[in-house]
């Protein structure tokens, strides 16, 4: 796991840098807010967490924080030695995880580490998957849509259902009752057992490099279909 630490003061840093490293953590350390928003520009996504000083001589934590945040989803830490009600409730509306003022215990500061760690660690798997991907073919689940080695392919509103249903039972052989099941009547349209045929036929066109052996989309004999291993 690697930390940025950004702290003005480079006793206190050096402390704080030498403590993380010891309990395991790589450090990148600033001494301002400037060559701390280098770090974030050129090199956040290597970076798992980040320890903003709030005040710093050429800039705010808050600053930092807002950057971080539109860039990507890192937990953020605030440290500092303010700790007036109105200074927490910003900076936790700004997206920060948590706030610790100074004077603190080191072991206070890796307890709190590793809490946001575990929360951002159930949170990352709870998260619906937004991009399922199945051989050449990539479902988008946030957009509705399916691509094929980049190409958007459209489907109808049935095709795309019947096959976000497989996809979300990859490697289990679904029964054609199943299916029927799943996609009865969706989009208002009726569908019995030759209309499925046509629809994982239609898919088959649209999905496979060759619809005839289809790897995708694959026919268990006597009983009915799998998508993946």
């Amino acid at each position: 796991m690697k930390i940025l630490l950004v702290e003005d003061d480079k006793t206190i840093a050096s402390g704080l840098e030498y403590s993380l490293q010891t309990d395991g953590y790589e450090t990148v350390t600033c001494h301002s807010a400037e060559s701390a928003k280098v770090v974030v520009r050129e090199r956040l996504a290597e970076i798992d967490l980040c320890l903003l000083d709030l005040s710093l001589p050429d800039g705010s934590g808050y600053e930092l924080c807002e950057m971080v945040k539109t860039c990507s989803d890192k937990p953020v830490i605030f440290l500092t030695a303010l700790d007036d009600e109105v200074n927490v409730v910003m900076g936790l509306d700004m997206g920060a995880d948590d706030y610790i003022t100074k004077p603190f215990r080191i072991r206070e500061l890796i307890s709190r580490i590793k809490s946001v760690f575990r929360r951002y660690d159930k949170q990352i798997q709870t998260k619906p998957k937004t991009i399922i991907e199945l051989e050449n073919v990539q479902i988008n689940t946030l957009e509705g849509k399916v691509y094929k080695n980049n190409e958007e392919i459209l489907l109808t509103a049935l095709e795309y259902r019947l096959f976000l249903i497989f996809a979300n039972h990859i490697g289990q052989v679904l029964t054609r009752n199943q299916l029927l099941e799943r996609i009865w009547d969706v989009a208002g349209e009726f569908v019995n057992d030759n209309t499925l045929t046509v629809y994982i036929k239609r898919l088959r066109q649209k999905l496979e490099d060759n619809p005839r052996n289809p790897i995708i989309i694959k026919t268990v004999r006597g009983m009915g279909y799998k998508v993946g291993d």
